[in-house]
């Protein structure tokens, strides 16, 4: 039965008349139309609480909003339901009074129309969680006039007591009254410092928290005993917004209602639609004329705007307003893209080394003279003839570019780099753990998920039935068992799929290579490689795009059907799993070409086919390369432009226009209401909800992963992800400004698992770049020819070297070419790339004694790069302490003052103690002194004198 929302609360003082017995507003004599000229004579109640940031008093701060759905008369509108929960009306309630439309059956009003057991079961659920709000000291006040039609909000107040109550439960750092001067560097230091400083005082945001302190408050975790430690002096601001609703959250959370299927909070109330969104509210507007100076204002102007790109990030105030896990995010993007900066540099150099030599190297050279007239044998067969060479020197002198000795020292560099790069953040993280207070600060147990609420709810009532135990219960793994087997078949089925998509681009590689060859035209048949890997990579990529989004999508569901206990372990285990998935996606095709590629192939004559019919496809005779150099630039580029930002930009904008059509198509608005200003809880609500920092932080390790694993075959990588960064950060932070609604503040220490994941693609960098120089480019062949087989010390025969010679009368069968006068000249002898013994040896065609010499030196070249990049990145660990020295003298300095301030504190109550016992013993001998008839007369005196110390 649909309850009459025809009432309002009344005043404390009128404790008469009980406001359940009151079916509408006329009933006592109130007449709408006056109300209505008196209210448009007043001013506007909407500017007394500024548009939904506090209570309609104008005095209590909106902490926390819940919006729920509920279905309005078609009739026509009822009037508002504004209920306020004040502690003078609310705190006395007690438990056998019913709560307003709880446990009473009102009258319905007329032309009221029928509504469903399901819409009144969460009508139920709601009204007992927001009474069990109430007894939990939170004030609640409820708005249905608004210009969402059909959208309920219950603002949500946490007062002054509940405040402190919660901020001890939390053991929340807060700044005490004592300050302290932060050390300051000395002589040649400070005068360093201070020109750094005004070097890059135009770079610096303009905000107060981002101003060099040289004083800080002693913080200590808040306690209602020692409030006299704390600056109190204006409460309205020592509880900032962002801990506001992180205290109303946990209070949310561990709230019961047990109307709904199982005893949780929130979180199960949002998944049952009890509540269809739960989210804090943003400060104000950050855009307009006759906006009020906030921080998300501020924010908009000096972070969250492209004119700014050049500037640092004003990572305090960041925290400030997000909370310490998006700061931690914005702050380790930030130093990750300033550790960019040198790479790039190092990067471009060996670019442009590569550039100033490619004329001077002498293989490049021999493979672009056309004097040398070396044949080549076919690429495929039949369709494919015999080609010179020099048609492939474009090519050659393209590879040098980025497969020169400047290469190895780069591989070398950027593995250091990852390194210093990783100790960089543990310095930069500790000094931002004591500027934020979280020194000490050690995650407790969070509270358990619904989900795992539910299935130990089942899993008790099933024991309960049939032993009737009632003992706690918990999943095992033999309950998730079926889970595990599903993540494993699944992540399985999955990698297996990338494989195959892999397999199926290597087909029509091969296919299209083999049509594109019967062309008659020579520009046609000249460019056939490049076209064909041209293609290839741009399906790869569409590829990769679709499947990162089916792979989240999945993962998250193989994520759900193990129902982790706690939020926390549900991050970890979905981020490890998309990482997997999308790691294999991302690097498949990659790792094809820089390992496999051409390694398989055979020789002509005994080639290698795939269902019969489909030769192999191998390398140009410059190397694979130059190959991966496009595959994986072409692939780094396409995601970072399509995928981070087109799709970021893109897809909330749609959703956010799909939602307010939507809203639009609902409303049933007249003129009044249309004109009427939205209150902020209403604009919060139309914006996208907070969907956490998994993304974000994919994206960048992916990223992470291309600038580091492959970057000996492109080095250009460091260059393409600093430019993609500057984008993503103002990206990132418009997003976050103006498009996200305000997440809840999460206090965090760390990047948590992020940071295993980036050591583990560190360490994996050096292992694959080691074998990218070895087996991937001609590095190590070209040395063991300059020291082993040279004549005169130099390059010169080298591309001889390489080539094997085949004698064309021993082709196969229907595989000799179609038109073998194609060059213009019969071909006797064709050359291919390997190291084979030729047609007139006795073990002709068999693999020679230099290609085990070559070999040799590859792996020697692994274990030595490896082992040496290895030691020298450890070293660069150890060197590096991983907490910078005047923050541990900060931290010692703070426990020390601590220590003082309570010690002082002892001392002082030890003597006001002292005190006031000599004071009363003096009072005690005076009146002792007195005569007994006097004190027989005074006997209430003598007794007060006797009973004063035993009152103090």
């Amino acid at each position: 039965m649909r309850v009459n929302k025809k009432y309002s609360c009344l005043p404390a003082e009128e404790k008469g008349i009980h406001i359940i017995n009151i079916r509408a507003i006329e009933d006592i004599g109130y007449d709408q139309h006056e109300s209505t000229l008196l209210n448009s004579l007043s001013k506007n109640p909407d500017a007394d609480c500024k548009y939904g940031l506090y209570f309609r008093d104008g005095k209590r701060k909106v902490d926390y909003i819940l919006v729920y759905h509920y279905k309005k008369s078609s009739a026509g509108r009822t009037l508002a339901r504004r209920v306020h929960h004040n502690d003078s009306s609310t705190r006395n309630i007690k438990q056998d009074q019913p709560l307003p439309g709880k446990g009473v059956q009102l009258e319905m009003g007329e032309g009221e129309p029928h509504v469903d057991c399901h819409e009144d079961d969460k009508r139920f659920r709601r009204e007992e969680y927001e009474g069990n709000l109430v007894e939990a000291g939170l004030e609640l006040e409820h708005d249905e006039d608004t210009k969402i039609h059909g959208v309920g909000f219950v603002k949500i107040h946490a007062p002054w007591n509940v405040l402190c109550r919660e901020a001890e439960f939390l053991k929340l750092k807060m700044p005490t009254k004592k300050m302290y001067q932060i050390n300051q560097t000395h002589g040649l230091l400070k005068k360093i410092n201070t020109v750094i400083q005004k070097i890059t005082e135009p770079i610096q945001p303009k905000v107060a928290e981002h101003k060099p302190q040289t004083m800080k408050r002693l913080s200590y975790p808040f306690s209602r005993e020692k409030q006299h430690l704390f600056d109190l002096s204006d409460r309205d601001s020592f509880f900032d917004s962002k801990t506001r609703s992180t205290i109303v959250y946990e209070i949310l959370k561990r709230t019961t209602c047990t109307k709904a299927k199982y005893s949780m909070g929130i979180t199960s109330l949002l998944a049952n639609g009890v509540y269809t969104a739960a989210y804090p509210l943003h400060d104000g507007d950050y855009e307009g004329e006759n906006v009020e100076p906030n921080d998300r204002k501020l924010l908009c102007e000096e972070w969250a705007s492209y004119g700014v790109f050049y500037k640092y990030q004003p990572i305090d105030l960041v925290r400030k307003y997000f909370g310490e896990k998006i700061g931690l995010y914005f702050a380790w993007l930030g130093v990750y893209t300033q550790m960019l900066i040198p790479a790039s540099i190092v990067g471009i150099i060996v670019f442009l080394y590569g550039c100033a030599t490619v004329d001077e190297n002498i293989p490049s050279m021999e493979m672009c003279d056309e004097r040398n007239n070396i044949t080549m044998c076919p690429l495929c067969d039949r369709t494919c003839s015999y080609w010179k060479m020099s048609s492939a020197c474009a090519t050659a002198r393209a590879s040098h570019l980025f497969d020169n000795p400047a290469t190895v020292f780069f591989s070398v560099f950027m593995a250091l780099w990852a390194a210093t790069f990783m100790e960089h953040w543990k310095r930069k993280q500790m000094r931002l753990n004591y500027r934020w207070d979280l020194t000490g600060f050690e995650e407790e147990e969070d509270h358990p998920r619904a989900e795992y609420e539910a299935k130990v709810l089942k899993k008790s009532l099933r024991k309960e039935h049939k032993h009737k135990e009632t003992d706690k219960e918990k999943l095992t793994w033999k309950d998730r068992f079926p889970a595990y087997l599903t993540n494993f078949v699944g992540i399985i089925f999955m990698v297996g799929l990338t494989f195959a998509i892999v397999f199926g681009v290597i087909i029509y590689r091969i296919s299209t290579a083999a049509a594109l060859a019967i062309s008659s035209t020579p520009s046609g048949r000249s460019s056939v490689r490049v076209t064909v890997t041209a293609t290839a990579v741009i399906i790869n990529l569409v590829v990769i795009i679709i499947l990162d989004e089916v792979y989240g999508c999945i993962a998250r569901w193989l994520t759900q059907i193990e129902v982790p206990k706690t939020d926390k372990n549900f991050e970890e285990r979905l981020i490890f799993k998309a990482f997997l998935l999308k790691f294999v996606n991302a690097y498949t095709p990659i790792f094809y070409v820089a390992f496999f590629k051409g390694r398989f192939v055979g020789r002509p004559g005994d080639y290698v086919y795939i269902f019969h019919s489909f030769r192999m496809e191998e390398c140009a005779p410059g190397g694979c390369l130059m190959e991966l150099c496009i595959q994986l630039s072409i692939i780094m580029l396409g995601k970072q432009l399509i995928q981070n930002n087109l799709f970021e930009i893109g897809i909330p904008k749609m959703k956010k226009f799909i939602r307010y059509m939507k809203l639009k198509r609902r409303r049933s608005l007249d003129h009044e209401e249309h004109m009427k200003k939205k209150q902020r809880y209403e604009v919060d609500y139309n914006l996208e909800p907070f969907a956490g920092l998994t993304p974000e932080y994919m994206e960048m390790i992916i990223q992470f992963g291309f600038v580091t694993l492959f970057v000996a075959s492109f080095p250009l990588a460091p260059l393409f992800a600093l430019l993609n960064n500057i984008i993503e950060i103002r990206l990132d932070a418009k997003k976050f400004v103006t498009e996200l609604r305000r997440p809840v503040a999460v206090r965090a220490k760390d990047i948590g698992i992020w940071y295993n994941i980036l050591r583990g693609i560190g360490k994996l960098a050096v292992i694959i770049n080691a074998f990218v120089i070895s087996f991937t480019s001609d590095f190590i062949p070209r040395l063991v020819y300059l020291y082993m087989y040279s004549e005169n010390g130099t390059m010169h025969g080298f591309v001889n070297h390489t080539l094997s010679s085949f004698n064309v009368s021993d082709f196969q069968a229907g595989t000799a070419p179609n038109d073998p006068m194609d060059l213009g000249y019969e071909v006797q002898i064709c050359r291919y790339k390997d190291y084979r013994e030729p047609p007139w040896s006795e073990n002709k065609y068999d693999i020679s004694k230099d290609f085990w010499a070559v070999l040799a030196a590859r792996l020697a070249f692994v274990i030595v790069f490896q082992n040496l990049v290895m030691f020298m990145s450890e070293f660069v660990d150890w060197i590096i302490p991983d907490i910078p020295k005047d923050i541990s003298q900060q931290i010692h300095k703070e426990k020390v003052l601590m220590v003082e301030v309570f010690m002082r504190e002892e001392q002082g109550k030890q003597q006001m103690l002292e005190t006031w016992k000599e004071k009363g013993k003096k009072k005690g001998e005076n009146c002792n002194n007195h005569s007994p008839r006097l004190s027989r007369s005074h006997s209430g005196s003598l007794s007060s004198c006797h009973s004063y110390p035993l009152d103090v």
